[in-house]
């Protein structure tokens, strides 16, 4: 499994290739913003058509980082469903797969700015959610403090030889971690953005997710 290590409020986590964060201590996985039906949803509402396999490549990433940590607690950081109504588009074999990946662990799902947290689905459904001193919510609070969060589908932006490069990314500073989009289709706020930018330290890093997980100074 490719992940990386590092120390956050005194707790060593793990950032996963996949966008996924792993805390060994605690059999916890978390990921954050799945946007599960978001081709229903543009469907439903505009018309517009993308290829309706985000649900099963998202369940599926999903389903590998859960047999691979054998996480005991999986929380979904909001934004689980693209809509309200996202969930009614599940058909039954992702309602099934959701159901298994539920089974013998306990699952929380974090309300959200999309959704409230998928009510007809199994599981806990919670505003923002503590475990020894962090606390686990959607969107940062500006007054934050050893909070892990979500919302802003964070990217970032590197020049390496001579080449520009994009990626999704962990943002970290001392005071809280923000994490990438998990989902398929999801796009994403650059780290220079002010959205972004504002609310990190100016000691701040990001990990650059992927086949090889690397730290780097966060762009501003």
């Amino acid at each position: 499994m490719n992940d990386l290590t590092f120390t956050f409020a005194g707790h060593t986590l793990r950032a996963l290739g996949s966008g996924a964060l792993w805390w060994p201590e605690q059999s916890l996985l978390c990921v954050s913003d799945l946007h599960l039906g978001k081709s229903e949803r543009l469907a439903r509402r505009s018309g517009l058509t993308l290829p309706p396999y985000e649900n099963r490549d998202t369940l599926a990433r999903l389903s590998s980082d859960i047999a691979h940590t054998q996480a005991e607690t999986v929380i979904c950081l909001g934004d689980s469903f693209d809509d309200l109504d996202s969930t009614q588009g599940l058909n039954e074999a992702e309602r099934l797969q959701i159901a298994a990946l539920q089974a013998g662990r306990r699952w929380i799902w974090i309300e959200g700015n999309h959704d409230p947290g998928p009510v007809d689905l199994g599981g806990a459904h919670l505003a923002e959610h503590s475990v020894s001193g962090l606390t686990f919510r959607h969107i940062a609070h500006p007054d934050g403090k050893t909070e892990i969060s979500g919302h802003y589908h964070p990217k970032v932006r590197l020049k390496l030889r001579g080449r520009s490069i994009s990626r999704p990314a962990f943002l970290l500073d001392n005071r809280r971690l923000i994490l990438p989009a998990y989902g398929t289709y999801t796009g994403g706020l650059r780290s220079t953005q002010a959205a972004v930018s504002e609310l990190m330290g100016v000691d701040a890093m990001a990990i650059l997710i992927g086949t090889h997980p690397q730290m780097v100074p966060m762009p501003r």
